[in-house]
């Protein structure tokens, strides 16, 4: 069995061995802690019955005991550079597949027929700069996704797990919770990558929901008032919405609409459940011509 590469010293070796060079255009930082790596197995909650996406494995240094968890392991990387590092680090292990790919490129629904996948855990050390572009595409996208468990900025893991009426909750609060519930898993120094990042990092667990937490006749609409509402989060709801000029309700109409599920119609959007958003979605929607 190949020695595992979750530490500082083996992870340098790994490095000289290959003259690699960190890239700053793909976000690069490998961790280089076995406990955060093994607290991130253990929160996706893995089992041999599971085929896992990992994205961007790196040097291998999680994918190596991701390996010794699940059925299969399917890890995206996007570097080239690091395809023979992966060869060689991952070579005595059996259950994995390496492919060298953007993931926010990659055909998934292909890749997932090409397999013959049921279901799929995702885990991965998130590139920092595209974490929501990557997340909102797997959990909006009809996948087979069980959960979600990966490493990403800790001020973006808040404003996925905040509550309302607190500075972190807003519009990707709420995107994030219509198809899944949140979980923080575990906080993580910067110290425990190679480079240091410069912000401190979180693990946070995503579990896709069978059917969207809320129900709403107009799902893009509620977005957009989702939207509007967070644009000026100072102001009321009712001024925020009849700001935004990609919306054409009246303040009268959205007073009315608070009025009606008894809500204050001095309310500002960041104290609104989802709950509520869906409701005056569905009040508001009788202006919108479909």
């Amino acid at each position: 069995m190949n020695k595992r590469i979750s530490d500082i010293a083996t992870t340098k070796a790994v490095i000289a061995k290959y003259g690699f060079t960190f890239q700053k255009r793909f976000g690069q930082n490998f961790l280089i802690d076995t406990n955060i790596i093994e607290r991130i197995i253990d929160g996706s909650e893995i089992t041999e019955e599971d085929t896992v996406l990992e994205i961007g494995p790196g040097i291998g240094s999680m994918t190596q005991l991701l390996a010794e968890s699940a059925g299969k392991v399917i890890a995206v990387e996007i570097d080239k550079k690091l395809i023979p590092v992966l060869e060689d680090t991952l070579s005595d292990y059996d259950n994995i597949r390496i492919i060298n790919e953007d993931i926010l490129k990659l055909d998934l629904h292909k890749l997932i027929e090409e397999e013959g996948i049921k279901s799929l855990k995702v885990v991965a050390n998130l590139p920092y700069y595209i974490t929501t572009p990557i997340i909102m595409g797997l959990i909006e996208r009809d996948l087979p996704i069980e959960s979600i468990t990966v490493m990403i900025q800790k001020e973006v893991a808040e404003r996925m797990n905040a509550k309302p009426s607190t500075k972190a909750y807003g519009s990707l609060t709420l995107a994030v919770n219509y198809f899944a519930s949140t979980e923080i898993v575990t906080m993580v120094a910067p110290e425990c990558f190679i480079p240091k990042p410069n912000v401190a990092s979180a693990v946070i667990k995503l579990t896709k929901l069978e059917v969207p937490s809320v129900k709403t006749k107009h799902e893009k609409l509620m977005f957009q008032i989702i939207k509007g509402a967070f644009a000026q989060r100072r102001k009321t709801f009712i001024n925020s919405l009849t700001n935004s000029t990609q919306l054409p309700f009246e303040k009268e109409e959205v007073g009315q609409a608070l009025e009606s599920l008894e809500i204050d119609v001095r309310i500002r959007g960041e104290a609104l459940t989802l709950e509520q958003f869906a409701q005056l979605t569905d009040i508001l929607s009788v202006k919108i011509v479909e």
